[in-house]
C-alpha cells in the first residue's frame, strides 16, 4: 500500500514509518522541517508539508491509499516543552487541522484518513468523557508530567474528533492509551472503542511501538471506518 504520514519525525510518527516499512509498504513521510528527515530507505520518500494548507495536502493525495496524521503543535520529538506550551496557547489547532484534512479529502474521497489523537475524549463511565471533568483530568495530567493547564489542549483534541464525526469521509481516529511512551515492541495489544483499555493494575498504557503496530493493523485490515478506537495492554 501507499501510505502518507504527517508528523513523521514525531515520537509516534517515527515508529509508524518504521512499522510501515517493515511490512513492505511504500511510505511518503511529511514533515514541517526537512532537515529532520534523516531516515533513508528504498521505499521511503520525504516531503515538506504545511498541514494547515488544505490545497497543499490535497496535492499530495494522488496515489495514496491512506493518509495518517500524527500532527502535534510544536516539535514534540525535539522539544516536548515547546509542544506543551503551544498546545495550551492554541487548543483550537486540532479543529483547524481536522477541517484542513477533510477539505483536502473532498478531492480524493477514496483516500482513508487516520488521525492519531488523544485519550482525553474517552469515557471513564458510559456517557462521561474525561475531557469534561477536571476533577479526573487534572490528576491524570499530573501523573504523566503535564500541567493542569494542558486540559485546554485535551479538550481541543476532543473537539477535533467531533469535527471528524460530522464528516462522511473515510476517517478513523486512534485514541492511544492514557499513558504512552517509549517501550518494547511486543506486537500485542487489546482493542477498545470509547473507554480506556486497562491492564491488570488498572493502568491504561501502551508503547509508541505497539501503538504503531495497532495502527498498521487497522490500515491493513480496516475495522473502524468512521469510528474511533483505542488500545492498551
Amino acid at each position: 500500500m501507499f501510505i502518507g504520514i504527517i508528523g513523521a519525525t514525531g515520537n509516534i510518527g517515527r515508529t509508524v514509518v518504521t512499522e510501515a516499512l517493515s511490512r513492505g509498504h511504500q511510505v511518503t513521510a511529511f514533515t514541517r522541517d526537512l532537515t529532520r528527515a534523516t531516515t533513508t530507505h528504498p521505499r521511503l520518500t520525504w516531503a515538506e508539508l504545511d498541514v494547515f494548507d488544505s490545497a497543499a495536502v490535497a496535492a499530495q493525495l494522488p496515489g495514496l491509499d491512506v493518509l495518517v496524521s500524527g500532527y502535534q503543535p510544536g516539535s514534540a520529538a525535539r522539544d516536548f516543552a515547546d509542544t506543551v506550551a503551544k498546545s495550551i496557547a492554541d487548543p483550537g489547532t486540532h479543529v483547524t487541522v481536522a477541517h484542513s484534512l477533510l477539505q483536502a479529502l473532498h478531492t480524493h474521497p477514496r483516500t482513508r484518513l487516520i488521525v492519531i489523537g488523544g485519550a482525553g475524549s474517552l469515557e471513564f463511565e458510559p456517557g462521561r468523557v474525561l475531557a469534561d471533568h477536571d476533577d479526573r483530568l487534572h490528576p491524570l495530567l499530573e501523573s504523566i508530567g503535564l500541567p493542569k493547564e494542558y486540559a485546554a489542549a485535551v479538550r481541543g483534541a476532543r473537539d477535533g474528533l467531533d469535527v471528524l464525526r460530522t464528516s462522511d469521509r473515510l476517517w478513523t481516529y486512534l485514541s492511544p492509551a492514557e499513558q504512552i511512551g517509549p517501550g518494547q515492541r511486543t506486537g500485542r495489544y487489546r482493542l477498545g472503542t470509547d473507554q480506556p483499555v486497562v491492564d491488570a493494575d488498572g493502568r491504561s498504557r501502551i508503547s509508541y511501538d505497539d501503538a504503531a503496530v495497532a495502527l498498521l493493523d487497522e490500515i491493513e485490515i480496516p475495522r473502524f471506518i468512521q469510528r474511533r478506537f483505542t488500545i492498551g495492554y
